[in-house]
């Protein structure tokens, strides 16, 4: 389908989605100062990074996933896989959504290299001689919880918020209740929430997820999981860190230098068509999108 124009929301462009589109992710980091946090924020404004992070000795490193899922994470994604030995290597997620159809497109990616997933934040700067940590206070929203589900092994820390919401329009998501509505859009809708239905369960996710999501509207908070829906969604496959992040320091939440959580909604649009589904998204402090002329979600 092909992408439709940009969306700016409260002076945002917010970044790439599908006609299947549902967004996902982000997350918050565990920072010793608003300077690191406020750097945390504007990567996850930015299309999603990939970079191996390395750990020696006696650990093998894992891939650090940052930003919002667009057009272009799959192929960039490809490139990043290329030359590597990524097969049962952990990714940690730090991501506030994207595109509904490239984020199915990428988890079956993961799924076929035999990836692990958990939701963090990667610290490189720690001194001299420390090795680099995964700090747990992060968020994993929208699509990114998809991805989440794509990992052969699940872990979320106590301290992640990993939350759902339902798909919308995407050039409609802003002010959803004043917005009309044809018979094509809600085709779009239900076609959308089908592909997302066969991925979910391909991945071993439980209908319960897709009923919690679709069960919050883009006009109210995003519904975070907690420790029994993780386990009742099957989001969640271990409680041990050390299933899919041996060897790993994995330091101690810190908030206080984190801006209060405020409400935002990304726009999305289709790859592949001329509208889009897409889902509300937390601004602060997840971040929003980069400023761009591309379509969103």
């Amino acid at each position: 389908m092909k992408l439709l124009k940009s969306l700016n929301l409260r002076g945002w462009f917010l970044v790439g989605t599908a006609a299947c589109g549902v967004l996902l992710a982000g997350a918050v980091a565990n920072f010793g100062s608003s300077a690191k946090a406020g750097a945390a924020l504007e990567e996850r404004k930015l299309p999603m990074k990939f970079e191996w992070v390395a750990c020696e000795p006696n650990c093998r490193g894992w891939v650090s996933a940052v930003g919002i899922i667009t057009s272009d994470t799959p192929k960039d994604f490809d490139e990043f896989s290329r030359g590597r030995q990524l097969g049962g290597a952990t990714v940690v997620l730090d991501s506030s959504g994207g595109s509904v159809n490239d984020a199915i497109s990428l988890g079956r990616r993961f799924r076929n290299l035999g990836l692990l997933t958990t939701v963090g934040i990667t610290q490189r700067d720690r001194g001299q001689d420390a090795r680099p940590a995964v700090a747990p206070e992060a968020y994993c929203e929208s699509m990114c919880v998809f991805l989440l589900l794509a990992g052969k092994k699940r872990y979320v820390p106590d301290a992640a918020h990993v939350r759902v919401h339902q798909i919308w329009m995407g050039d409609r998501a802003d002010d959803a209740k004043a917005a009309s509505y044809s018979a094509q859009d809600l085709m779009i809708v239900e076609r959308d929430i089908g592909r997302l239905a066969k991925y979910t369960f391909d991945m071993g996710g439980a209908g319960d997820l897709l009923s919690l999501a679709l069960s919050v509207p883009p006009w109210e908070d995003l519904h975070e999981l907690d420790t029994a829906e993780l386990k009742l969604t099957n989001l969640v496959t271990t409680d041990l860190v050390a299933d899919v992040l041996p060897h790993v320091d994995v330091t101690a939440p810190a908030m206080a230098d984190l801006a209060p959580k405020t409400q935002e909604r990304f726009g999305a649009e289709p790859e592949h068509s001329a509208k889009s589904t897409k889902t509300a998204e937390a601004l602060v402090p997840t971040g929003a999108a980069v400023p761009g002329p591309g379509p969103q979600k």
